[in-house]
Formats: C-alpha cells, sequence, structure tokens
C-alpha cells in the first residue's frame, strides 16, 4: 500500500488503500460521471485519500431501476469488505480496521446521494414496514428477497453533496415523453415522490450531512422550494442534520488537478478554478470528522447503557469487581 493515490481494481469496485486509514469512504458520482469516478472526481477524491481516508469509488450502470442499482451496490459491499480483510493483511496492515462497520462512511453526488439515501432506507431493523404506504407491494417483496440478511449500513454516516433525487423527466428532459414513459411502467423507479415519502415515514438519516451549492440548478440550494436540496434540508432539520451551502455550480465535485487549479474540461460548468478559491474539500472533510465525533459519542452512549443494564441485573450482594 502507497501513501500516493492509486487505485486498483477489487470486486466491481476501485479501490486506494491508505496505509494509516481513520476511516474508509465508500463514494458514489452523478449520473454520467459516476461511471468513471477515479477519473471525474480525481482531486476530490486524492484530498480525501491525503486526510487520511481508504477510498472506495463505485461506479454505476445507467438505469430507470434505482433499486435495483441500490441493491447491487450493497451486494457488492458485503463481498468486497471480506477481500478489503484480505488486502490489507496481505499488505502487513491492520485488516480487523475494515471488519468495524463504524469505521465507513458513505459520499455521494447528485444521482450517488438518491443511490445512498435508498441503501439507508434499508436499513430498518422492523421488516421495512414504513415503505408500504409508498411503493407498490410487488416492489416491497422483491426488495425483501433480494436484501435477505445482508449487512446494510445503520449507523453508517452518509455526506451528501448536491443530492438529487432523480426522477423520469430529470433524465429526458421532454416532458411529454417523460410522462408516456412513466405511463408504460418503464420510467424511474421508486421516483421522487415514492422516494421522499419513504425518507419522511422512516425517520432514519440521524448521521448525514449535506453539503450545497448556490448556483445549483439541477438540485437546487436551500432557498429553492422545487428542488432536492430544499426538500433534504426541510425534511431533516429535526435529525441534526449538518448543513452549509457554499459557492459553485452542480458539478463542483467533478474535476482534476493542472498545476494550481481544477479542470472539469466542461464550459457550461466552471471549466477552470484555483484551488485556492475551493471550499468543496475542507467543509466535506470538517464534516466527516464531525459525523465521526457523532457516531463515537452514539457508540459510547450505547456501550455505557449496556453495562448499566448489565450491572442492574447483579443480584444484590453479588460483587462486579474483579478480584
Amino acid at each position: 500500500m502507497s501513501t500516493q493515490l492509486r487505485f486498483e481494481p477489487i470486486g466491481f469496485s476501485w479501490v486506494a488503500f491508505h496505509p494509516q486509514p481513520k476511516g474508509i469512504i465508500r463514494f458514489i458520482g452523478g449520473a454520467f460521471f459516476g461511471s468513471f469516478p477515479t477519473l471525474s472526481y480525481r482531486y476530490f477524491l486524492e484530498t480525501l485519500f491525503e486526510s487520511g481516508y481508504t477510498l472506495v469509488a463505485i461506479p454505476f450502470r445507467f438505469t430507470f431501476r434505482h433499486w435495483s442499482v441500490s441493491l447491487s451496490l450493497l451486494e457488492e459491499q458485503n463481498e468486497l469488505q471480506n477481500l478489503l480483510v484480505e488486502k490489507a493483511k496481505a499488505a502487513g496492515y491492520d485488516g480487523e480496521f475494515y471488519l468495524d462497520n463504524s469505521n465507513y462512511f458513505w459520499v455521494g453526488h447528485s444521482l450517488g446521494c438518491k443511490y445512498i439515501a435508498l441503501l439507508e432506507l434499508l436499513s430498518d431493523k422492523n421488516g421495512l414496514t414504513y415503505l408500504q404506504d409508498c411503493i407498490s407491494q410487488e416492489q416491497l417483496d422483491k426488495i425483501r428477497r433480494r436484501l435477505d440478511d445482508k449487512k446494510t449500513i445503520f449507523n453508517q454516516p452518509s455526506l451528501l453533496i448536491a443530492p438529487d433525487i432523480s426522477d423520469t423527466d430529470s433524465a429526458i428532459p421532454i416532458k411529454f415523453l417523460a410522462d408516456f414513459i412513466d405511463e408504460i411502467g418503464l420510467g424511474v423507479l421508486p421516483s421522487r415522490s415514492q422516494t421522499e415519502c419513504m425518507i419522511h415515514r422512516s425517520k432514519l438519516f440521524n448521521i448525514t450531512g449535506l453539503i450545497s451549492f448556490k448556483s445549483d440548478d439541477i438540485a437546487g440550494n436551500e432557498s429553492n422550494k422545487q428542488k432536492g436540496v430544499y426538500w433534504f434540508i426541510q425534511q431533516l432539520k429535526d435529525q441534526n442534520l449538518i448543513h452549509q451551502e457554499i459557492p459553485g455550480k452542480h458539478l463542483e465535485p467533478v474535476g482534476v488537478k493542472i498545476g494550481k487549479n481544477i479542470v472539469d474540461f466542461n464550459p457550461w460548468d466552471k471549466f477552470i478554478e484555483p484551488i485556492s478559491k475551493r471550499q468543496l474539500e475542507p467543509v466535506a472533510l470538517t464534516f466527516l470528522q464531525q459525523l465521526s465525533d457523532r457516531i463515537k459519542s452514539a457508540l459510547l452512549q450505547s456501550t455505557s447503557q449496556t453495562q448499566k443494564k448489565t450491572i442492574s441485573k447483579v443480584p444484590v450482594g453479588v460483587s462486579t469487581s474483579k478480584p
């Protein structure tokens, strides 16, 4: 393993091992750019790596069946975890670090945030009952069958960057065509309204950070009531959401480092931007640390409560101290 950013294919993901990781970040990018994340998000990922994180960049195929992608991502991560342990041990590093679920973070951009949200929704321990009034019974039955006994992302923090709860009309801007595709049952599933319904009913997302951009005309910003960012902020404000809005457009995370600038080769976005003016990476790193601290605090509190319950069960007159 090297201190230089170097991705290697493991399973269906690209992994960059940090020799002394403080966490493992699973990253999912947006539509199109998410198909080759190690190139599209090079500078952003490089900054996370240099700050001490092992990176798992997860490509995904384009499809309107978003449940299928999310479940495939979950299956991939279940299998990948054992491979990470083996690779770490083979290189002489602490493989046990990769077995601890509390060391994992999820970071998404744009459509990738929707996939992370769907993964979070699969973390319910009560049979996914809150999904029943939001999606069809057929969808729910298929999800339960594929979920089976797989490990979920329960208690793993999420950082959502410009979340886009994609609908059919997001992928197909011609309204009559998007409506027709929805009518014949080939549109995006779950739809935006279904996704919002499930998130609202679940009461999950208690370890979530959100970064939005002031000039984002796709995911929106904190004042645009028609877009996903505004909805997320309003929905999660009572669940300790960490949020900050910074300058930039929707594709702010995309770009590679050339000299002292970040270039994304997109004339409709920033195209080129001095590194000195970027706020995304410092804010993202601060949020990841805050989310990590929140997890550690919750685990300590849980351990303390468990110890108290254990002590309370000891019969009167029996000492709990070691001889």
